[in-house]
C-alpha cells in the first residue's frame, strides 16, 4: 500500500468508491453505509466522513494537475446560501467550456471581496484571460480595474448562463445536507466536490451514447489513477 493510504484499515478501492459516492451523487455518509452494507462492507458513516473530509481534497488536487489547461474566456458569478443561517456568498469561475477555474465563500459581496476573488483565481492560474464575462454588479467593475484592467470586461446576465448553470449541483447538495455547518467545512467541501462532481459530467446531451460511453471510461481511467488504483500514467 502506497503511504497515502498507510494506516488505513480498509483497502483503497472502498475507500475511492465512498468518496467517489459522495461527491458525485447526493447521498448522505449514512446512506453510503447502507450502499455499503449492501455490498458486504460493514463501515460506519462516521468512517466515510473521515475518509471524505481527508481524500476528497487530495483527489481534487491531483484531478487539477490532470486536467487540460482552462480556456481564456472566464465567466464568474456569485449565489447566496445559508450557514447556520447568516447569508453567505459563494463565488465561482468557470472557463468557456465549464470547467471550475475556482470557487471562494465570502461574508459580502463588495469590491474588496471580489478584488480578493480575482486575486486568488489569478494566483492559482498564473495568467490573465482574455476575455473577463460578470454580471452588472459593481464590485466587479472595481476588481476588474485593480487587478486586470487591461483584460476584455464584459458585463451581461445573458451571457453567464455557463457559470450560473455550474452552480446547480451545489444547490442540489446545499439542499440534500441541509445546510453547512460553517464557512470552513463548507469551502473544504466546495473546493473538493467542485473539482470531482464536474469529472464524471461530461456534456452528454451534445455526444452520441457511443462517445459519452468512450468519455466516461477514459474519466474513470483518470480517476483510477489519481486514487492510485491503476498504475500512475
Amino acid at each position: 500500500m502506497s503511504s497515502t493510504y498507510k494506516g488505513y484499515r480498509f483497502p483503497r478501492e472502498i475507500i475511492s468508491h465512498c468518496v467517489w459516492l459522495y461527491h458525485r451523487f447526493t447521498l448522505s455518509f449514512r446512506e453510503i453505509e447502507l450502499l455499503m452494507a449492501g455490498r458486504g462492507v460493514e463501515v460506519s458513516y462516521e468512517t466515510i466522513r473521515a475518509w471524505c473530509a481527508r481524500f476528497g481534497p487530495e483527489y481534487a488536487r491531483r484531478l487539477r494537475r490532470r486536467a487540460p489547461r482552462p480556456g481564456d474566456k472566464w465567466h464568474l458569478h456569485e449565489v447566496f446560501f445559508k450557514v447556520r443561517g447568516a447569508r453567505k456568498y459563494l463565488r465561482r469561475a468557470v472557463d468557456q467550456h465549464g470547467s471550475v477555474l475556482d470557487v471562494l465563500i465570502q461574508d459580502k459581496r463588495e469590491s474588496k471581496a471580489a478584488t480578493r476573488f480575482f486575486r486568488k483565481i489569478l494566483k492559482k492560474q498564473g495568467r490573465r484571460p482574455r476575455v473577463l464575462i460578470t454580471d452588472k454588479l459593481p464590485s466587479y467593475q472595481v476588481a476588474h480595474r485593480t487587478t486586470m484592467s487591461t483584460v476584455e470586461h464584459r458585463q451581461n446576465k445573458y451571457l453567464n448562463n455557463r457559470c450560473e448553470n455550474s452552480h446547480q449541483p451545489t444547490r442540489q447538495r446545499e439542499r440534500a445536507m441541509k445546510g453547512f455547518r460553517s464557512i470552513g467545512a463548507a469551502q473544504r467541501f466546495l473546493a473538493a466536490f467542485s473539482r470531482i462532481s464536474p469529472h464524471f459530467r461530461p456534456p452528454r446531451h451534445r455526444m452520441t451514447a457511443t462517445d459519452h460511453r468512450a468519455d466516461m471510461a477514459a474519466r474513470f481511467q483518470v480517476w483510477d489513477h489519481v486514487t492510485e488504483l491503476a498504475p500512475a500514467g
